[in-house]
């Protein structure tokens, strides 16, 4: 998922989630372009749309690794645990929900690249871009208890209390077993009927499924019995673009923190957000 997109795309207006693989290389703000037009329309105000567009209301922030290319974000029980990507630097973290910092790592085997992860009773799952497998970490002692086989590519993933969701690049959020992560079936995410792809970085709450759309500035929240899209985020300004270290520094992280506040962050972020979703323009 190192492809680069850059904002003067945001005029073309596509019918079906394709990127072209476009190449900015200057650190510039993403955009929702080579996503369906009604996504695009609903986030920039050209039409009427059928569900919510929010924005993040800044709370407080927390500084953030700036090396850290941040691929999953869970608070669980008072613990904050990150996942990060790259192949021969992805770790799975403990980290200071107060003050960011990194209170403990452990590194993937090999030239692994980390992707999503979620919590799930006593074993934290991490997914693994291509690499073909997905690991089980022991939540208590974080050391890996095994790979097991992946089925396509893993992008985000959590947990509902019952089961886990994955995305994986395609139109489609995949549901497995909580303990064995056998696929357990699927549904097609949809904007006003067209398809949506890019799905990254997953958050289950209440009953739905957040999830950051690659690799734009927006959020969507989607409905896992239909697969609709029923609120959008618009999180464009939210890190300045100063400090965005390349176009590769996208948001990717939504942790939920309870009262209706998230941690929100991004690849290569030096600082995460605690926010809250409301209405109304910036």
């Amino acid at each position: 998922m190192n492809r680069l997109i850059h904002r003067r795309a945001l005029g073309v207006v596509l019918t079906v989630a394709v990127l072209g693989g476009c190449s900015s290389g200057d650190g510039a703000e993403v955009s929702t372009a080579g996503q369906p037009a009604q996504l695009q329309d609903a986030v920039t105000g050209d039409s009427a749309q059928s569900f919510p567009v929010l924005r993040p209301e800044v709370l407080a922030e927390v500084p953030h690794d700036p090396s850290a290319f941040t691929q999953g974000l869970e608070l669980h029980e008072g613990t904050l645990y990150e996942g990060t990507g790259l192949e021969g630097e992805s770790q799975l973290r403990v980290l200071d929900l107060e003050t960011g910092e990194v209170l403990r790592a452990e590194s993937l085997p090999g030239e692994l690249f980390g992707e999503g992860i979620a919590v799930a009773g006593d074993r934290i799952w991490q997914l693994t871009w291509q690499d073909g497998v997905v690991l089980e970490w022991d939540r208590a002692t974080l050391t890996l208890r095994q790979q097991l086989p992946l089925d396509g590519e893993g992008w985000g993933l959590c947990s509902d209390g019952t089961r886990l969701v994955r995305s994986d690049g395609t139109d489609r959020l995949r549901f497995h077993d909580p303990v064995t992560f056998a696929e357990t079936g699927s549904v097609a995410v949809t904007v006003d009927g067209e398809p949506l792809t890019q799905l990254n970085e997953l958050e289950c709450v209440d009953g739905q499924v957040w999830a950051n759309v690659w690799p734009s500035d927006v959020l969507v929240r989607i409905d896992p019995a239909s697969g609709r899209v029923t609120a959008a985020v618009d999180a464009a300004g939210l890190l300045d673009p100063e400090q965005r270290a390349n176009a590769d520094a996208v948001l990717n992280g939504i942790a939920a923190l309870g009262n209706d506040e998230y941690l929100l962050s991004g690849k290569l972020w030096p600082v995460s957000f605690r926010v809250r979703f409301v209405e109304g323009s910036r």
